[in-house]
């Protein structure tokens, strides 16, 4: 009785609290140890720290310019396609689904899953086959509401963000006042040059972007936003800047309190801090990390599910894909395709390794779209952006992604061959399925498959395009 597509349900502040919830995560809680680890010293990881932070900030800018301009939904995907064209944007497309998105997801949801358990084994590590069992929970969780309703994915988020404050604040507060004290033993030395080892700086970046990641977010869900002309630039500035701020504090805060040795000891450094600075508060801040996690894992399924949703409206992916449940007006098959790879990776996986193995891939991409930037001003200098930056910014960043994505052949060859593989392994799956036409055999038994689905899942193309 009504149209059936994606309604505009996302307001600024729904927008600002999706970029935070999607930023303050696991990231925080997990990558000080990846970090310093690479970077060899408590004052090289704080100037990496800052780094990615301004990196995330050139990052961002270019985005809000690219969701200014193309004005459809889809994120890295749809920026990729416009500007560099079907062969690029279908290889992230590829790459994202077999390896980025699952990847990463699996890493947040096994940080969910050891924070979570932390206090009942606390002094001892959380045995892994319980790690895995509730990380599959809180994952299954979230993929039943995102299913289930737009609105009630979006307040949990809003919800979620406050939380993630709150549980930096409870990091922030104690390592500051200790700090005022007097307690600099630990930043003696910070700029120790001998233990810097340069191959493995581009693994620290990893892990600090991964920290950051989620200022692209916003880009993901374009034509669900409210006023996105005006809305995306400012809840990315705001964001980012928030952020920023939070995490330098918390890293000077990790080590007033730890020092470089204990930090990387650490399995969980904020529970680790906790249990120095505050033990009346040793059960609560891994609940609150949890919680940061999954609101990092609602954000992520929330967005991703918009790439493939606008992949299959464009052509390169499976048409059942772009379809929307006919009450709940939610892309449901979009939301449900990724829970067999997730399962696997979180089942297999070891964060560290796989947060190397998914970050070559999405920073090549990510790149690439903000080169695709460049590229549409020069093509289409006619077009009147409400949103521009300086050129050195799409230039700088890019530049600085791809010498990165160059550097880590060096640093992990192992964990990016594999990355770099996964890519190039779409060349003939494009070539095959999508730059050549299937024959009618294959077309028929296909769309049937498909119709059948339609009618389980209970799913019907959009009516309208609100684009």
């Amino acid at each position: 009785e009504e149209p059936i597509f994606l309604r505009k349900k996302i307001t600024l502040l729904r927008a600002f609290s999706l970029l935070i919830g999607s930023m303050v995560g696991s990231g925080i809680f997990i990558s000080p140890k990846g970090v310093l680890q690479n970077s060899g010293s408590v004052g090289f990881s704080l100037v990496v720290w800052f780094a990615c932070g301004l990196l995330s900030m050139f990052g961002a800018l270019c985005y809000a310019e690219l969701g200014t301009r193309i004005t459809k939904s889809g994120g890295h995907y749809i920026y990729i396609l416009e500007t560099l064209g079907p062969l690029p944007s279908f290889l992230f497309l590829w790459a994202e689904f077999f390896a980025i998105r699952p990847a990463n997801s699996a890493v947040v949801s096994l940080a969910f899953g050891r924070y979570m358990l932390e206090p009942f084994f606390a002094p001892c590590a959380a045995p892994v086959p319980a790690v895995k069992l509730v990380s599959l929970l809180g994952y299954y969780m979230v993929l039943t509401l995102n299913s289930w309703s737009v609105t009630w994915s979006a307040r949990l988020q809003t919800a979620l963000s406050i939380i993630k404050l709150l549980a930096l604040a409870l990091i922030i507060v104690p390592g500051m006042m200790l700090l005022a004290q007097g307690h600099t033993e630990h930043f003696q030395d910070a700029f120790d040059r001998q233990s810097l080892v340069w191959d493995k700086l581009p693994l620290a970046f990893y892990a600090g972007m991964f920290a950051y990641s989620g200022w692209f977010q916003t880009s993901f869900v374009r034509e669900e936003l409210v006023r996105p002309e005006r809305n995306i630039p400012l809840a990315v500035i705001v964001s980012v800047i928030t952020v920023i701020v939070g995490y330098m504090l918390t890293n000077v805060s990790y080590y007033t309190v730890l020092g470089r040795e204990d930090v990387l000891a650490s399995p969980a450094v904020a529970v680790s801090f906790v249990q120095r600075a505050f033990k009346s508060l040793i059960s609560v801040v891994p609940v609150l990390v949890s919680l940061s996690c999954f609101g990092t894992m609602n954000g992520g399924i929330f967005t991703f599910s918009r790439t493939l949703f606008v992949a299959s409206r464009e052509g390169q992916w499976p048409p059942l894909f772009s379809m929307i449940h006919i009450r709940r007006h939610t892309p449901l098959p979009a939301v449900m395709l990724m829970f067999p790879l997730v399962t696997a990776m979180v089942c297999i996986g070891d964060i560290y390794h796989l947060m190397n193995f998914f970050s070559f891939s999405r920073w090549l991409f990510i790149g690439l779209a903000t080169l695709g930037l460049i590229v549409h001003r020069h093509r289409h200098p006619e077009l009147r952006s409400p949103f521009k930056v300086p050129l050195f910014v799409p230039v700088s960043f890019t530049i600085i992604c791809l010498f990165t994505v160059a550097m880590s052949f060096y640093s992990d060859p192992m964990n990016i061959s594999i990355g770099c593989t996964v890519v190039l392994s779409g060349f003939p799956v494009y070539y095959l399925i999508i730059h050549r036409q299937m024959t009618n055999r294959c077309c028929n038994l296909f769309y049937y498959l498909t119709y059948k689905l339609q009618l389980l899942l209970e799913v019907v193309q959009q009516e309208i395009k609100t684009y």
